[in-house]
């Protein structure tokens, strides 16, 4: 890793250059553009940013790092659909191998910070008139959940403090999730969106 640092102010241009990703940047721009075909959302952008940085560790630890273990280990990190006590078995392996797993996962980026970088960083704009809409009604879903989750967190914490209900450490969770209606399949819908539909439509 080089950590002279280059100057560099967006948080993608620095994990670049920390990590020598040498090339990265261009593969982004192009990604999100469609250069080479159909474009990519900021949100697998930014995991495959993550994944890169999170593979650029490992071996720097211990020498080694194939793609299906970085996939694997990235998932097991960031999903939190994974239990508990396998997320640990795997920071606790990382550990072993030399990788500071709270400093790596700090270093990740979101979506957010990769459209900063693309359009602020390297002045890139996707092709007019192609929108990623997908993307876009993604980002509305996981706002209302994110505000329906506030809400009623409060109204808990409300009625806890009237006396009407049990004073408890509550925590509220919103999964907004899909179910296919021709083969039974369950998605969260972030999940679908980005699969493009159920897989059962192509079999």
């Amino acid at each position: 890793m080089n950590d002279a640092g280059s100057g560099a102010t967006n948080k993608v241009e620095r994990k670049i250059d920390e990590y020598d990703l040498d090339g990265l940047g261009d593969e982004l721009e192009a990604a999100w553009t469609g250069e080479n075909g159909d474009r990519t959302s900021l949100r697998s952008l930014a995991d495959e940013f993550n994944r890169a940085v999170l593979e650029a560790a490992v071996r720097e630890a211990d020498g080694s790092a194939t793609g299906s273990e970085v996939e694997s280990v990235h998932r097991t990190l960031t999903d939190d659909d994974v239990p508990r006590s396998e997320a640990l078995r795997t920071r606790r392996d990382l550990e072993r191998r030399g990788v500071d797993v709270d400093a790596v996962l700090d270093d990740f980026v979101s979506h957010q910070t990769v459209h900063t970088y693309l359009t602020a960083d390297r002045n890139v704009r996707p092709p007019e008139g192609n929108e990623n809409r997908l993307e876009e009604r993604r980002e509305t879903i996981e706002r209302l959940a994110g505000r329906t989750e506030a809400v009623s967190e409060s109204a808990v914490d409300a009625l806890v403090d009237a006396g009407e209900l049990s004073d408890r450490p509550y925590e509220v969770f919103v999964d907004v999730r899909v179910t296919c209606g021709a083969c039974g399949a369950d998605y969260r819908v972030g999940e679908l969106l980005q699969r493009g539909g159920c897989g059962c439509a192509g079999e």
